[in-house]
C-alpha cells in the first residue's frame, strides 16, 4: 500500500580514489537510514570523478562489482529502498552511466541506465560524455511496495517526455541522481526541479554531489526534494551533507484534485507514447 515515507539525499564528495568515495557513500547512507529514512538516494558518479576520458577506468559490471555489492550489502543491512546515484558500468564492450536500485532485502529493483548523454558546448564548459559512454534505451520505474520511484539521471530532467510518462506510471516521486555544474546549476538546477514538480504533480528529488572548487568539473551541490505544488522543501548547501524530507502521497492528491492538470489533458489532440520493450525489467 502506497503511504507516506521519509526520503534522504547523501550529498557525497567524489574525489580520485574509489575505494574511499565508496566508503564515504556507505557511511552516509547508513546515517540517513539512522535517522528513519527509509527510501536514500546518491549522486551521479558518486564513485569517481566526474570526467567522461576517466569513466571506462572506473567502470564496473553487474552483480559483482565492488561499488554494486557495496550498495547491494548496504540496502540490506539498513533495511532500505537504496537509489545508488549511478556509476559507470560495463556492459560487453559499452559503457552506461547507470543508477542500481536496490531492497531492503539487498535485491535488485531496478537499473536506470542515462538516455541522454550529456554532449553540450557551452561558454566555459565542453562536455561529450558520448565520447567513452553509450546511451540507456529504456525508462524506468522502480516498485518498492509502499512507494512507486521513477528513475531518471542529471540530462535526462531536461526532456520533459520522460517525467510525464513516469507520472502516468503512477509514481509518487522523481529520483534524480545527477551532477550539474557550476556553470548550468545557477541558471536551470531549482528551476528544472521545480519545473518537472510542477507540470507532474510530483515530489522531486534531486541528488548532487558536493562542490569541490579543485576539481576538473565543479559541481553545483544543493541537493533539493520539491512537492508537488513546486515547492523546495529542504535544500542542502554546498558540502557534504544528509537532507531529508517527508513524501505525503495525500498531498499530491489534494495538489491534483484542486488542480486537474493530468486529468485535463487533451488525449483528443495530443498523445505521448512510451515504446516500451518486451521483457523490459523495469516496468
Amino acid at each position: 500500500m502506497v503511504r507516506k515515507f521519509k526520503l534522504a539525499i547523501c550529498q557525497s564528495n567524489a574525489a580520485g580514489d574509489k575505494t574511499s568515495n565508496i566508503r564515504h557513500a556507505d557511511e552516509m547512507v547508513r546515517q540517513a537510514a539512522s535517522q528513519g529514512a527509509e527510501v536514500v538516494m546518491l549522486p551521479e558518479m558518486f564513485n569517481c570523478p566526474y570526467r567522461t576520458e576517466l569513466f571506462p577506468a572506473y567502470a564496473e559490471s553487474y552483480p559483482n562489482g565492488e561499488t554494486i555489492q557495496m550498495l547491494s550489502g548496504t540496502a540490506k543491512a539498513a533495511g532500505i529502498v537504496l537509489v545508488g546515484g549511478s556509476i559507470p558500468e560495463i556492459d560487453g564492450d559499452t559503457v552506461y552511466n547507470t543508477s542500481f536500485i536496490f531492497g531492503p532485502q539487498g535485491e535488485l529493483l531496478g537499473r536506470h541506465r542515462k538516455v541522454h548523454l550529456f554532449d553540450v558546448d557551452l561558454p566555459d564548459l565542453k562536455v561529450r560524455e558520448s565520447s567513452t559512454l553509450g546511451p540507456g534505451n529504456n525508462l524506468t520505474v522502480v516498485n518498492a511496495g509502499f512507494c512507486k520511484l521513477g528513475i531518471i539521471i542529471c540530462f535526462d530532467v531536461r526532456f520533459p517526455e520522460i517525467a510525464r510518462l513516469l507520472a502516468m506510471e503512477g509514481i509518487q516521486a522523481l529520483m534524480i541522481p545527477a551532477a550539474f555544474n557550476t556553470v548550468t546549476g545557477p541558471a536551470h538546477w531549482e528551476l528544472s526541479m521545480r519545473m518537472r514538480a510542477v507540470d507532474n504533480q510530483i515530489y522531486v528529488a534531486a541528488a548532487s554531489p558536493a562542490r569541490d572548487e579543485k576539481a576538473g568539473y565543479v559541481a553545483y551541490g544543493h541537493s533539493m526534494v520539491v512537492d508537488p505544488w513546486g515547492e523546495v522543501l529542504v535544500e542542502a548547501g554546498l558540502g557534504s551533507e544528509i537532507i531529508m524530507a517527508e513524501i505525503d502521497p495525500v498531498k499530491m492528491e489534494e495538489v491534483r484534485g484542486r488542480l486537474p492538470l493530468l486529468a485535463q489533458r487533451r488525449t483528443d489532440l495530443y498523445s505521448l507514447e512510451w515504446k516500451k520493450e518486451d521483457g523490459n525489467e523495469n516496468n
